[in-house]
C-alpha cells in the first residue's frame, strides 16, 4: 500500500499573462480517493491540475503537499511522490514501450547511480499491471491509442509515486477503451490505495468512477463532494449550458445525466 499524503490548494489564482483563468480557489484532496475535475471547455481544468503538479506557477496563494509548497520542493522529490499524466503526451521517435516505461525511474536515480534490479522490479510490475508486457518490444508509435495510453499510466506507475494526476485520460478513446483505462485505474487505487486525481470530460463515466467531484466554473470551485451531492439538474445546466434529467445509473447507482436535446423528446 502507498503513503497517505496531503494534497490542497489554498487562496489559488492561475492565468496566462494578463488572462486570468482561476481565482482564488481552495480545495483538498482525499487521500486515497479518486477525484474528477469537471467543467466547461476552457473553463481552467487543465490549467489547475498543471499546478497542482508544479508545471505552472501560480499568481497568487499556492499548492501545498504534505504542508510544503510545491514550488519550493526539489524536483526529484516531488516526482518521487506525485506523478502527472500530461494530455495527449508525446514520445520520442522510435522508442519502445519497455524504454518508455523505464523513464518513469529517473525521479529515483541519482547522477552516480545504474539501473539496478528495484528499477527491472518497478519497471515489470507496472508492465504487468497495465496489461502491456506483452507490448514490452514494441514500437509506442505502432500502438493503437487504448494500447498507448496503458503505456502512459505504466510509466506513471514505475516512477512509484502515491499521487497520481491525469489530464483527460481518456480523450481520443472510444467508449470501450475509456472503460478499460478507467477500469485499470479503478484497480490501482483499489489494489495500492494511490491517490487518483483525473480531468475528465464524460459527466456519467466520472460519476460512476470518482469518489469526489470537483466541478468548476467561472474561475472558482461551482461545488466539491460525492457525485449525488455534486450532480443535479440546476447545476449542470448552469455549469455546461445543458438541459438534463438525473436518474440513477442502473448499473451503478451514481448520477446518470440524460441531455434534453431541441429533438426526439417526447
Amino acid at each position: 500500500m502507498t503513503e497517505s499524503h496531503s494534497l490542497s490548494v489554498e487562496g489559488l489564482s492561475l492565468g496566462y499573462g494578463d488572462h486570468a483563468v482561476i481565482h482564488g480557489i481552495d480545495l483538498s484532496v482525499l487521500p486515497g480517493k479518486i477525484t474528477g475535475i469537471l467543467g466547461a471547455n476552457a473553463c481552467g481544468k487543465s490549467t489547475l491540475l498543471k499546478s497542482m503538479s508544479r508545471l505552472l506557477k501560480p499568481t497568487a496563494g499556492t499548492v501545498l503537499l504534505d504542508g510544503r509548497d510545491v514550488h519550493s520542493m526539489p524536483a526529484k522529490e516531488l516526482a518521487r511522490t506525485l506523478g502527472l499524466l500530461p494530455q495527449s503526451p508525446i514520445a520520442p521517435e522510435g522508442i519502445t514501450v519497455a524504454d518508455l516505461v523505464g523513464r518513469g525511474r529517473h525521479p529515483h536515480q541519482g547522477i552516480m547511480s545504474r539501473w539496478s534490479s528495484a528499477d527491472d522490479e518497478a519497471v515489470a510490475f507496472a508492465l504487468d499491471t497495465t496489461g502491456t508486457a506483452g507490448l514490452a518490444d514494441r514500437v509506442v508509435d505502432e500502438l493503437s491509442g487504448g494500447q498507448r495510453q496503458r503505456v502512459w499510466i505504466a510509466m506513471a506507475l514505475a516512477q512509484q509515486t502515491d499521487l497520481l494526476l491525469l489530464d483527460e485520460p481518456t480523450t481520443y478513446l472510444d467508449v470501450a477503451h475509456q472503460v478499460e483505462v478507467l477500469d485499470l485505474l479503478t484497480d490501482l487505487n483499489e489494489s495500492s490505495g494511490i491517490t487518483i486525481v483525473m480531468v475528465l470530460h464524460d459527466l456519467n463515466l466520472a460519476a460512476r468512477y470518482c469518489d469526489r467531484i470537483v466541478m468548476i466554473a467561472d474561475g472558482g470551485v461551482e461545488a466539491q463532494g460525492e457525485p449525488a451531492e455534486v450532480f443535479t439538474e440546476d447545476r449542470v445546466s448552469r455549469v455546461f449550458g445543458l438541459n438534463s434529467r438525473i436518474i440513477p445509473d442502473p448499473v451503478s447507482g451514481t448520477p446518470l445525466v440524460l441531455p434534453i436535446g431541441r429533438h426526439r423528446v417526447l
